[in-house]
């Protein structure tokens, strides 16, 4: 059975004393029910283990919830998967097939500052997965390093959270790094949508990134994609 890791942030505040922040649920869900629709298995799993956090602002309107958010609240399974994730440092990455990290702002607290996070990515493509993620959830993949120590984007193309709508969030002051800046500081070739907040998703062979919420459709399809790709070489 093919076997997909996610990896959510334990973060659940922007910086010590800010504002409440965690992954953003439509970037969790939409995947999920991707992912699980097509047949394959989903684990969670997040640096802390546990609950982890969900960004407020991800759903402070109901009456907008996405279909696919509310499917997930409504699974016993799946919440109870929410709430008892496995710790990064636990898991044994030889098990997947592919690693898909959501955002949400906390996510730039978190998910770099924890080599467990890079080790498991590093370790899923390695053994030829397909890597995955959205919005601020390429955060990491910064220090995701290869055994011959290239680091895992270098000269591959990817996007994520741009400049751009970091500014127009409000939030270019708050973050501790940019990480439109920190994906090109590590060689990547970043590409981004004509428009600020709409979808926009890049795939380079075996990894594939989203640059906002509107974009976590697309990069669960090109996962998926990648997946039948692996299949059929197998065969």
């Amino acid at each position: 059975m093919t076997r997909i890791l996610m990896i959510l942030t334990s973060c659940d505040r922007m910086g010590e004393d800010g504002a409440p922040t965690g992954f953003f649920w439509e970037e969790m869900a939409v995947p999920y029910w991707a992912f699980r629709d097509a047949g394959y298995e989903v684990d969670l799993a997040s640096p802390l283990g546990g609950r982890p956090p969900a960004d407020p602002s991800s759903d402070d309107d109901p009456s907008a919830r996405p279909e696919a958010v509310t499917r997930f609240m409504q699974d016993t399974q799946a919440m109870n998967d929410l709430d008892d994730t496995a710790a990064v440092t636990k898991v044994d990455a030889s098990r997947y097939d592919a690693v898909f990290l959501p955002g949400g702002h906390g996510t730039m607290w978190d998910l770099r500052q924890t080599p467990a996070v890079a080790k498991a990515i590093a370790a899923v493509y390695e053994q030829g997965g397909v890597v995955g993620a959205v919005c601020h959830g390429p955060a990491g993949l910064i220090d995701a390093t290869l055994s011959d120590g290239t680091p895992l984007i270098k000269g591959r193309r990817v996007n994520g959270f741009t400049n751009s709508e970091e500014r127009a969030a409000g939030l270019s002051d708050v973050v501790p790094y940019l990480l439109e800046d920190a994906l090109r500081a590590q060689g990547a070739e970043f590409e981004c949508g004509v428009e600020d907040f709409c979808g926009f998703a890049v795939r380079d062979d075996r990894i594939v990134t989203g640059q906002n919420p509107d974009s976590s459709a697309a990069v669960a399809e090109h996962m998926l994609s990648a997946l039948r790709d692996m299949d059929r070489a197998a065969a």
